[in-house]
């Protein structure tokens, strides 16, 4: 009976690596592909296999992504659009972040007469498709001056990111004892030296859940980069889809895949440094509630 147990526990743990192992290649092999091919010769990846290492390493593609000039509506390769999407996802991901830190702190502890309607009204914003926005949001980028600039980018993902970063903030503080939150009040702090003495240095898990989200949805975005910005204030995620698309005579598909790597790299690293960081920050209350 032992016997028979142990042999169902190790056969279960046999498959259960089998299949973690077949769904990690799902999502490894196209990014194996993808750097592979950007660093073999166009010849090579014509008539070599897909799947292969390049024989001759060459780094070519990886300038021409970067900085190389290009025709129509690109310009300069992917320099540009990621200093672009620099400068708009930085602040947008601190701004939306603390003001997701400051309605959730209000939402869970300092409830007032229809705070509850106020949050669920709040909440519908994590559920309107991004194309219901377009056009209202465009006239509102035109009558305040933002139209076409970073500045408007950056105001689109704060005003969009808001309701994700108050959701997570508000489950994370209803964890915080409400009794730790009354004995400061009774002891005269007041609404902003409570925040910023107990309820600010507890945070920290919840910030970098927050920080990380804003940061993929906010570099990966193309819908509202192509839609409220142009030319110049371009983020990189159009940069790169002009790239690829404009390029005129024969597909040089080195340099696509090199562009998409460079497009891809920041979002990588911030998982790759923190990654572990966000599903504890998670676990400790980002999804509670």
């Amino acid at each position: 009976m032992t016997h028979t147990r142990k042999h169902q526990f190790t056969l279960g743990r046999v498959v259960l690596y089998l299949l973690l192992i077949l769904f990690a290649l799902y999502y490894i092999i196209p990014l194996y592909v993808t750097l592979s091919t950007s660093f073999k010769s166009l010849d090579e990846i014509r008539s070599g296999n897909l799947l292969a290492l390049p024989q001759v390493w060459q780094f070519e593609s990886w300038g021409k992504a970067w900085s190389s000039a290009c025709t129509g509506v690109t310009c300069n390769g992917l320099q540009p659009f990621f200093w672009n999407s620099l400068e708009m996802v930085v602040p947008a991901v601190l701004i939306s972040t603390f003001i997701g830190a400051f309605n959730g702190y209000v939402f869970a502890h300092w409830r007032f007469r229809g705070s509850e309607m106020l949050f669920a009204a709040l909440l519908v914003g994590c559920f309107i498709p991004f194309q219901v926005v377009l056009l209202p949001m465009a006239r509102l980028l035109g009558e305040f001056g933002l139209a076409n600039t970073t500045t408007g980018l950056v105001f689109v993902h704060v005003v969009y990111g808001t309701a994700f970063t108050t959701l997570f903030f508000r489950n994370y503080y209803t964890s915080v004892p409400e009794e730790l939150i009354k004995a400061a009040r009774i002891d005269g702090a007041g609404f902003f030296l409570i925040f910023r003495k107990i309820v600010l240095p507890i945070s920290g898990p919840i910030f970098v859940v927050c920080i990380i989200w804003q940061f993929t949805q906010i570099w990966n975005d193309f819908l509202f980069g192509i839609v409220f910005a142009s030319g110049d204030s371009q983020p990189i995620t159009v940069g790169l889809n002009n790239l690829v698309n404009t390029s005129t005579g024969v597909k040089e598909y080195n340099v696509n895949m090199a562009a998409a790597v460079i497009a891809a790299l920041p979002t990588l690293l911030v998982y790759l440094v923190a990654g572990r960081y966000f599903v504890r920050g998670l676990t400790a209350g980002a999804v509670k509630g």
